[in-house]
């Protein structure tokens, strides 16, 4: 991997220290220009037949997208959000009370609001799986906790609150096994290293443009596995996820496309797509394998900070490293890092609620390197926080 040209063709680079990626990573100049290019074009010649000239680009994003993740195009739906993504899948189960949902302690929280709202409104029942001694899914607590009521396993892959990465794949073998539908937020992972939905075992997986994969803000996927279709009831129809039938009535659009929505900003999703095929240029085992290295990197630093507590948890660590400074609160991290040009950000308990639940985290600092940033930009973020800490002490 050739950081340097990689630095040269991120704009971003040249001006900051970014190591927010599990916010939103920086944009490679080929990203941006896909995006830009076709806003101009929207303006020379019109939204409506710039993306009827763009239809071949916008179907290869779809290609891109299951190259990616292992699946197939027709399997794969975008949305302007992974959020919204998870929700398509997760309110087309059918769950009635009394219905079971099994999910973990570190499961992102606008997913822990929906099993609540589903808990109200349907009378499901939520149950949280314990964690392990290592901090990630007890799968062997998941197993016994399956029973003839469960409905659905969720489960964050890698949290926003750590650089945790939960054994998806036994969960997908337990889930096989159990015939029970596993619903996969990868959010954080799709990107950063290799997602492949079959070596998992998923059969619903979401993710977001913006993080790891280095696309545009508003931009989403959902892939769901074809054998699951008909045992779903999407939350939404309109005329992109289904056909009226010419009476009272209409038929689901084939595969994905139920749950797929007319409008789109189309700029983003070429973005998507420009971004897609740089990460599979790359390669998605050496992404991985440099993102390791420099999660590692940035951990044992600030475990060597005086002062620094680092909070991530997991037999399995990524590239999102979270800590506490003593003494300087979280979001004052945030900003005296960002005034000497270090973009880092910071997680609340109301990110992760079921965490609370357990060991209740004070609000966190997060760094998340990319493959693009240095080490001298990791040590020098290290050197910044334990600065800051000094003083304080």
């Amino acid at each position: 991997m050739d950081v340097d040209a990689l630095r040269a063709g991120t704009p971003g680079c040249r001006h900051r220290i970014h190591l927010n990626n599990a916010g939103a990573a920086l944009m490679s100049q080929a990203t941006l220009d896909t995006v830009v290019g076709h806003l101009r074009l929207e303006a020379e010649i019109g939204g409506y037949e710039a993306a009827q000239a763009a239809a071949g680009r916008v179907a290869a994003v779809h290609t891109g997208l299951a190259e990616l993740l292992g699946g197939r195009p027709d399997e794969i739906a975008l949305f302007d959000n992974a959020t919204h993504a998870w929700q398509a899948a997760f309110y087309a189960v059918p769950l009635r009370a009394g219905d079971r949902v099994l999910t973990g302690r570190n499961e992102y929280g606008s997913n822990v609001l929906a099993y609540l709202q589903a808990a109200r409104r349907a009378g499901a029942e939520v149950v949280v799986v314990p964690n392990d001694e290592h901090g990630q899914i007890d799968t062997s607590a998941l197993a016994g906790l399956i029973d003839d009521r469960t409905k659905l396993i969720g489960l964050t892959h890698v949290p926003t609150a750590g650089g945790l990465v939960n054994p998806a794949a036994e969960v997908g073998r337990i889930a096989r096994a159990a015939g029970v539908p596993y619903l996969l937020d990868a959010t954080q992972s799709v990107g950063q290293f290799p997602v492949d939905v079959e070596e998992i075992g998923c059969d619903f997986l979401c993710g977001t443009g913006r993080k790891f994969l280095r696309g545009p803000r508003g931009t989403g996927f959902l892939w769901v596995r074809t054998g699951l279709l008909e045992r779903l009831d999407p939350h939404v129809v309109e005329i992109q996820s289904a056909v009226w039938d010419g009476a009272r009535g209409f038929d689901w659009a084939p595969g994905a496309q139920r749950f797929a929505t007319w409008e789109l900003n189309y700029a983003a999703v070429l973005g998507l797509g420009a971004a897609v095929d740089q990460a599979l240029n790359l390669g998605l085992d050496e992404i991985g394998k440099r993102n390791a290295e420099l999660g590692d990197r940035m951990r044992g630093l600030l475990e060597d900070t005086p002062g620094v507590t680092v909070y991530d948890l997991g037999r399995e660590q990524c590239a999102i490293v979270t800590a506490v400074a003593e003494g300087v609160p979280a979001e004052q991290v945030v900003t005296r890092l960002a005034e000497s040009g270090v973009n880092v950000s910071s997680t609340t308990p109301a990110h992760q609620q079921f965490d609370t639940e357990d060991r209740d985290p004070p609000p966190l600092v997060r760094f998340s390197p990319h493959y693009y940033n240095t080490e001298d930009e990791v040590e020098h973020a290290a050197t910044l926080i334990g600065a800051l800490v000094g003083k304080r002490l």
